[in-house]
C-alpha cells in the first residue's frame, strides 16, 4: 500500500465504531459574535471536553485496542511531553495494557501527575543530552514493548480523524475546515475523512510562525524540519510532519497558513472570554487564523478544531498580564 493511502476513509469509520462509547463525542458550539466578525458560519469542534482534555485519545486507543493478545500483556511505549502521553496512559489503563512514557524533565509537573495516576511509568530524560525517539526505540526494544509515536502511525492518524467525521455527521456541509498542525496525525486523519464525505470542504491547516515546518514542507514539497521552537503552542513543537503524515498532508490538504503568537493569544483569551471554555494555546491555532484575518472566507460554512484544553493556568495568567 502506498503511503498516500496508508489510511482511508474506511479505516477512520473502523476507527469510530472502536471509539463508540469510550470516546467522548464532544459538542460543537457556535458564536454569534464570531459569525459577525468574521461575515461566516462557525462551527467549532470542542476536543478540549475529549477524555484527557485533548483528541489525542482518540488515536491512542484506536492504536491500543488492535494490539494482539501478546503485545497487549507486554505493554506499550511512547515519546510525549504533552496530551499523547495522558492518551496512551489512560487508553492502557482502560485496555488493562502496560505503559510506559518517555517524557523530558522539565515537562510539566502537572502533565507528569496526570500521566502517572492514570497507571503509567514515566522515565524522564534531558532534552539537551538525548534523543527520545531513540531512547523509546531502545526501551522498547529492551524490554519487548510496542512502540505507539504520537502521530506518525496508521491506527492514530485513523483515530485522529474521527474528529472531523464527527463534527460533519453533526453539521452536515462545510466549505471550510480550519486545523492545526504539528506533527500531521490530527491534519491527516481529518483531512482523509473529509475528503470522502465532502469532497469540496477546503482543508486549511494552521501553523504558528515560529513553528512553520509543515508549512514550508507543504509549498515546497520537500520535508523541512525546525528545532526546539519556541512558541507558546507547545502542542506544536513537532520538529517535522512525519514519513506517513507528510505523503498524507500533500495529497489531502488544500493550504497550510501560519499565525503569529500576537494571534494565537488573542484567539485563546477571546475564546475563554467569549465562548466560555478552556483551551489551550495550540488548541486555539485554527480560530487565530481565521479571527486573525489570516483566513477570510465571508459567507461560508467554517469547521474549526479546538484541539485542547490542557492548559497551565500560571501560564495562563502571565500570558494575560503580557509576560510571555
Amino acid at each position: 500500500m502506498s503511503q498516500h493511502h496508508s489510511v482511508t476513509v474506511d479505516d477512520v469509520k473502523a476507527a469510530q465504531a472502536r471509539l463508540a462509547g469510550i470516546a467522548h463525542l464532544t459538542p460543537v458550539l457556535t458564536s454569534r459574535i464570531v459569525n459577525d466578525r468574521t461575515h461566516s458560519e462557525v462551527f467549532f469542534k470542542c476536543e478540549n471536553f475529549q477524555r484527557t482534555g485533548a483528541f489525542k485519545f482518540r488515536g491512542a486507543y484506536n492504536a491500543l485496542v488492535q494490539l494482539s493478545q501478546i503485545q497487549k500483556q507486554q505493554g506499550v511505549i511512547t515519546f510525549s511531553s504533552g496530551n499523547h502521553a495522558q492518551a496512551i496512559a489512560l487508553a492502557g489503563k482502560l485496555l488493562h495494557i502496560p505503559t510506559t512514557i518517555v517524557m523530558p524533565d522539565d515537562a510539566p509537573e502537572v502533565k507528569q501527575q496526570a500521566t502517572r495516576s492514570y497507571g503509567a511509568e514515566v522515565i524522564l530524560y534531558n532534552r539537551q543530552e538525548t534523543d527520545r525517539e531513540e531512547l523509546a526505540k531502545t526501551l522498547a526494544s529492551d524490554r519487548q514493548l510496542t512502540l505507539i509515536p504520537p502521530y506518525d502511525h496508521p491506527h492514530v492518524i485513523a483515530g485522529q480523524g474521527t474528529t472531523a467525521l464527527e463534527l460533519i455527521q453533526e453539521v452536515g456541509q462545510l466549505d471550510y475546515l480550519l486545523i492545526c498542525c504539528g506533527g500531521g496525525g490530527l491534519i491527516s486523519g481529518c483531512a482523509i475523512a473529509t475528503k470522502a464525505m465532502l469532497p469540496k470542504c477546503k482543508v486549511i491547516g494552521v501553523e504558528p510562525e515560529l513553528a512553520d515546518d509543515a508549512t514550508r514542507s507543504f509549498h515546497s514539497k520537500t520535508l523541512q524540519t525546525v528545532t526546539n521552537p519556541p512558541t507558546i503552542a507547545d502542542g506544536v513543537r513537532t520538529p517535522s510532519l512525519g514519513k506517513l503524515t507528510f505523503p498524507l498532508v500533500l495529497n489531502y490538504v488544500d493550504d497550510m497558513v501560519t499565525v503569529s503568537e500576537t494571534a494565537i493569544i488573542n484567539s485563546l483569551f477571546f475564546l475563554w472570554e467569549r465562548l466560555k471554555i478552556v483551551v489551550e494555546p495550540t488548541g486555539a491555532l485554527a480560530a487565530a487564523a481565521l479571527l486573525s484575518g489570516v483566513v477570510s472566507v465571508p459567507n461560508a460554512k467554517v469547521g474549526v478544531i479546538i484541539s485542547g484544553g490542557n492548559v497551565d493556568l500560571a501560564k495562563v495568567a502571565k500570558l494575560y498580564s503580557g509576560n510571555y
